[in-house]
């Protein structure tokens, strides 16, 4: 038996494809807790309308996303928020809310999604933030942060709750940031061990064969979809 079929499937595609003006191909993934799939992705836009149907904020046109073994397209809009919670998410182009504070969209999903009470969540924060190299929560407005701070910042904010699924979009910043890998890699591997699946996409070759990332699959994302080009390990 293979360690994907071994493993609790945390994220199930099957022959998934979003109904958009573009082809996007048919996508075909399994990410069972622990696993790790580091995907070579060119197009942003692909990339995000990717993680957007993996995370069920774009419904499948045919095909079927399951997360936790529920379906997107069959859960109420309550369930699949709620659902949406056990998700951690850096967004390619940052998905940062301009009118609020680098700490107050930290916070938001976490706040959001459970009960911790804001001074704990921000406790948690600061000590993640610590671990990504800033000197605590961070402060001032999206626009007005250091894009190095902003990578930080993106990556506390995915981990911050102990998500069951890592989704990351460029989250080096194409290589921009690379002082962030050794502390990613740290926070990957500790969020594998407790049983989470992770999914990387990135545009950067460099990133994609770089050895020091463990990924059990390296895939492409292309034209027709999704084409692995490695076995898993």
């Amino acid at each position: 038996m293979s360690a994907t079929t071994e493993r609790a499937t945390v994220l199930l595609m099957e022959a998934a494809h979003a109904e958009t003006e573009e082809e996007t191909g048919v996508f075909d993934l399994r990410l069972g807790a622990g696993e790790f799939a580091l995907v070579l992705a060119p197009d942003p836009a692909r990339a995000a309308l990717f993680a957007d149907l993996a995370g069920g904020t774009v419904a499948a046109a045919s095909g079927r996303v399951l997360f936790l073994g529920q379906d997107w397209a069959r859960v109420p809009h309550d369930v699949a928020d709620a659902l949406r919670g056990r998700i951690g998410r850096v967004f390619h182009e940052g998905g940062w809310v301009p009118h609020l504070s680098m700490a107050t969209n930290v916070l938001l999903p976490l706040l959001h999604h459970t009960r911790a009470p804001e001074g704990e969540a921000r406790d948690r924060a600061a000590d993640l933030a610590r671990a990504f190299g800033l000197p605590g929560l961070p402060l001032g407005w999206p626009h007005a942060s250091p894009s190095g701070d902003r990578a930080r910042a993106a990556c506390v904010r995915a981990f911050l709750g102990e998500p069951s699924l890592l989704i990351l979009e460029s989250p080096l910043m194409e290589g921009r940031v690379p002082d962030l890998m050794a502390r990613l890699r740290d926070a990957i591997a500790a969020a594998r061990s407790r049983g989470a699946a992770c999914l990387w996409l990135t545009a950067s070759a460099l990133v994609w064969d770089d050895p020091g990332l463990p990924a059990t699959e390296r895939l492409r994302l292309t034209d027709f979809g999704l084409r692995a080009e490695r076995p898993a390990r």
